[in-house]
């Protein structure tokens, strides 16, 4: 290395030369636009950031139109005493909203010293805690520490509404929150933030907010939670599935102890609150707590308060279904129902009580599933097509879907299911049930105010909400002999066109129409000449079609209408040619049939003086901030039956109870009137009847409609769920008072006039009885039904005078049967039970020929006219009777067949009078 002065000199010429000044330049020149690029960069990507954080700004709601209150609030039903049997909700509004002052002071500085320590001090976001969980994010890696304060988590909840984010999106939100987390800290005091911060989040189980949590963890009112319950419920938050104090109580307990270090650290509490809350084994009181959700299954009563509401929704406020759905399921209204928890209990209990059911286990297979074909499209199948494909396709008329081996039930499914799968198609869902049978519906009513009190749409568990419901219009069966007291004797005795003394033929009798069916009783006999009392305590079948046809079935159609019937087809809506105007009409041959609580409420009117009251589910809905949205407390009434009418019927249907078809309806402590109905073929049964306090009807029947019901007293169920619940209540045995306008009269039972001198004379014993009438239709004629004839024991023709050996009779004068017109059932095959004892007007005048033709005869008291007729008897023997002119023997014969009502009305008949021939009691 040269040091030397030489060195030096060439050293200095080296860099004063033009080249190296030139690179030296050129040095400088790019370390200078290198930095200005890196300005340049730095300053661009300022902006862009700036920029994008402008537009992230821009982009946020204003804070003007947000509203962080709570989306959804749990709908809450209560029973006639106001105790709260269910809640509705949507998902996420499973809460009850309750204000600050409601919430106690710890438990909101629980969630404080959990949640946001610092919310009291920040303006919307804390500094410190994004400086910290920066901190740890650097140091740990991810963002999984949170740094959100209880202003932002408000506004995540309820305006952003942020679930499965990306990181981009999760950056955005964030920004936004925190943006709107202080401008909303300017126009909300930190009171309401908690607030609302307080009934909006998730608390786990499908609680959200605090009342809802205390309410479903504790039972309680959030205002009575104890400190170590209110530390519980704010260690929930972080994680609301993996802190259930229910499902994880050691987690949540670790979280709870930290709750309450903090909230000691922060002041909140003292050292001796946190020892004492330590110590509360708060745990021990939720063990084997069993938590019910809101998707737990409704009652039957519950799904028809739904339904009720929902059409009344959509009818006065004009909402569709889905607005008048989400108001119900997350509007937080208040309905109060009818409802008596108590009663629907005891009714539950005793229907699914064995003892009343056959002792072999019978079920129906529900089934349903899709089937998937190799082209993509897709089949659905169920239960009604396996029965149409066994039934049909395979010509298998012994097929039932009601089976009593589920093994076999199952390989019957699986044998339909491979051959829907036969094209190579495969299963994408199923569904297979298997509900008890035979079925049953119960529906209670209290008919002063229609309210229902009881309702029950099966027996066995219930599986689903809102699922098949027997006693509401979702069902709908044949009511049988149910229907006659609403149809016939109801109407008719309305009118004026019978009385409950009106003697009616029960003999074989055809309806009218080319294609006719002989009326059959249900044991297939015929039992004579008996009053309408007589034939409603009995349930003769005969009688009912003849009163019908008095009055015309268009008349029994009105009055089932007036009595809210509400399936009924009319003429000009008939179905395939059917409609209800028609004879069978008096059986229950209907084209669609009536649901239970439409049998209820028409009894309900018999029992209510005639009065027909629509039924009341619920009374009020209130909404949400507890103003009445609806108010159903008043009901809507009409009359159907004049008072009088009520009180003769239910004077009639008490003597069902008493002496007739449903004696095992009765028990003591209250008068109980009723009538029974059962189907052809006993598919269905039936008991519609009342107490002074309460209506009721019972079905029982297999739903598939298949099978014979037996070994099954519905008429002894219905009493003992009416006697047990008159056992609750205490009701004083009550009445049914008589009101003005009746009048009790002496009458002949054969004929339903005032008696003659004969009536006391029946070879079968005085047909003399006392009956109520509406003063307005009191008998007033003398009963010529009952006549004396003599005999000639000769020749066994009405004897004439040259007869030496006679008998006198007191028979009764009947119509001859009625001729038959080609049909099946001749209706010359059968007799009635009183033919020994009767007498038609034919036979009247077949007299004795073998001896001299001139007879002395006398009237109905016994006077002589000399004037003779004679006949041959229903039974074969020879009779005269000492009778009157043959103007007289006219005038009886008419006035005898007006009051047996037994002409028909050339009504048009359709097929229905053919489906309920064989109505039974």
């Amino acid at each position: 290395m040269n040091y030397g002065g030489r060195g030096i000199i060439d050293k200095k010429k080296l860099l004063n030369s033009s080249a190296t000044k030139l690179e030296t330049k050129l040095g400088v020149f790019c370390v200078k636009i290198l930095l200005i690029f890196a300005i340049a960069i730095v300053v661009g990507g300022s902006c862009l950031v700036f920029g994008a954080f402008q537009g992230i700004i821009e982009s946020a709601p204003d804070i003007s139109t947000i509203d962080v209150s709570p989306n959804g609030y749990a709908t809450k039903v209560y029973d006639c005493n106001g105790e709260e049997i269910q809640t509705l909700a949507s998902s996420g509004a499973n809460r009850t909203y309750v204000t600050l002052d409601q919430i106690p002071v710890e438990l909101q500085e629980a969630f404080v010293a959990i949640e946001d320590e610092r919310f009291y001090e920040h303006n919307g976001i804390d500094v410190k805690g994004i400086i910290r969980a920066a901190a740890i994010a650097v140091t740990n890696g991810g963002l999984s520490q949170g740094a959100s304060t209880i202003t932002q988590q408000l506004l995540k909840n309820n305006v952003f509404n942020a679930y499965n984010e990306t990181t981009i999106e999760k950056i955005k939100r964030k920004i936004q929150e925190q943006y709107l987390a202080v401008k909303l800290e300017t126009v909300m005091s930190k009171d309401d933030i908690l607030e609302n911060y307080l009934n909006t989040i998730n608390l786990g189980n499908g609680y959200y907010g605090v009342q809802a949590a205390a309410e479903g963890y504790f039972n309680k009112d959030v205002s009575e939670l104890t400190l170590s319950e209110c530390a519980v419920i704010a260690s929930i938050t972080k994680n609301p599935q993996g802190l259930n104090p229910i499902n994880y109580p050691d987690k949540n307990r670790s979280r709870q102890i930290q709750v309450l270090s903090n909230m000691l650290e922060q002041g909140y509490i003292t050292q001796a609150q946190y020892d004492d809350a330590v110590a509360d084994d708060v745990y021990a009181r939720l063990e084997g707590l069993t938590i019910t959700t809101s998707s737990s299954t409704y009652s039957y009563f519950v799904d028809e308060v739904i339904e009720q509401l929902t059409d009344d929704l959509m009818e006065q406020y004009g909402y569709t279904e889905t607005q008048a759905s989400n108001l119900i399921y997350g509007g937080g209204l208040q309905i109060y129902t009818t409802q008596d928890t108590d009663m629907q209990e005891i009714a539950d209990d005793i229907i699914n009580d064995t003892s009343n059911w056959p002792s072999s286990t019978q079920f129906s297979i529900n089934l349903s599933f899709t089937v998937k074909e190799t082209d993509g499209t897709y089949h659905y199948y169920s239960h009604s097509t396996m029965y149409t494909w066994f039934t049909q396709t395979k010509g298998d008329s012994s097929f039932s879907l009601t089976q009593t081996s589920e093994d076999k039930a199952n390989s019957l499914i699986k044998e339909y299911e491979e051959a829907m799968l036969a094209d190579g198609g495969t299963l994408s869902y199923e569904s297979i049930d298997f509900v008890i049978q035979p079925q049953v519906s119960f529906s209670m009513i209290e008919q002063s105010t229609g309210y229902v009190k009881v309702l029950v749409g099966g027996r066995g568990d219930k599986t689903g909400n809102r699922t098949l419901n027997r006693a509401t219009d979702d069902v709908t069966r044949q009511p049988g002999s149910s229907i006659k007291p609403l149809v016939a004797y109801g109407p008719a005795l309305d009118t004026g066109a019978i009385t409950l003394a009106t003697a009616i033929d029960d003999a074989p009798y055809y309806y009218s129409g080319s294609d006719s069916k002989l009326v059959t009783n249900y044991d297939k006999s015929y039992r004579g000449l008996m009053t309408v009392r007589e034939a409603i305590t009995i349930s003769e079948n005969v009688p009912a079609v003849k009163v019908l046809t008095l009055i015309t079935p268009q008349v029994g159609y009105n009055y089932l209408e007036q009595f809210g019937i509400s399936t009924l087809v009319s003429p000009s809506e008939a179905i395939n040619g059917n409609h209800d105007v028609v004879q069978s009409l008096a059986l229950g041959g209907m084209t669609r049939g009536v649901c239970n609580i439409d049998m209820t409420a028409a009894y309900a009117a018999i029992a209510n003086g005639g009065v027909y009251t629509e039924p009341i589910y619920y009374t009020q809905v209130l909404d949400s901030e507890g103003n009445v949205l609806i108010d159903n407390t008043t009901s809507n009434t009409h009359r159907v039956l004049k008072e009088t009418t009520a009180w003769l019927l239910t004077s009639a249907l008490r003597s069902v109870v008493t002496n007739g078809t449903a004696t095992a309806a009765n028990f003591s402590g209250q008068p109980v009137c009723g009538k029974t109905g059962t189907t052809q073929n006993d598919t269905d049964k039936w008991f519609c009847g009342y107490t002074p306090y309460y209506a009721a009807s019972i079905w029982v029947g297999y739903d598939d409609n298949s099978t014979k019901v037996n070994n099954v007293n519905h008429t002894r169920i219905w009493g003992k769920i009416m006697s047990a619940i008159n056992d609750y209540t205490g009701d004083a045995e009550g009445s049914y008072q008589q009101p003005d306008g009746i009048v009790q009269a002496e009458v002949c039972n054969k004929s339903g006039d005032l008696p003659s001198d004969l009536c006391s004379q029946d070879e079968r014993g005085s047909t003399i009885i006392s009956e109520y009438f509406s003063e307005d239709n009191v008998p007033t004629e003398t009963c010529s039904t009952h006549v004396k004839v003599t005999i000639c024991n000769d020749s066994g023709a009405v004897a004439v005078a040259g007869c030496t050996s006679t008998t006198t009779r007191i028979l009764t004068l009947k119509e001859s049967v009625t001729t038959p017109l080609g049909a099946s059932d001749d209706a010359s095959n059968y007799t009635t039970a009183d033919a020994a004892y009767s007498i038609t007007a034919a036979q009247l005048t077949d007299f004795c020929t073998i001896h001299s033709n001139t007879a002395t005869t006398t009237d109905s008291n016994g006077t002589s006219t000399g004037t003779s007729s004679s006949s041959t008897s229903s039974s074969g023997t020879n009779t005269q009777q000492e009778t009157k002119s043959s103007e007289e023997e006219s005038s009886t014969e008419e006035t005898t067949t007006k009051k047996s009502s037994s002409s028909s009305s050339s009504n048009s008949s359709n097929k229905s009078n053919n489906s309920a021939n064989s109505s039974n009691n």
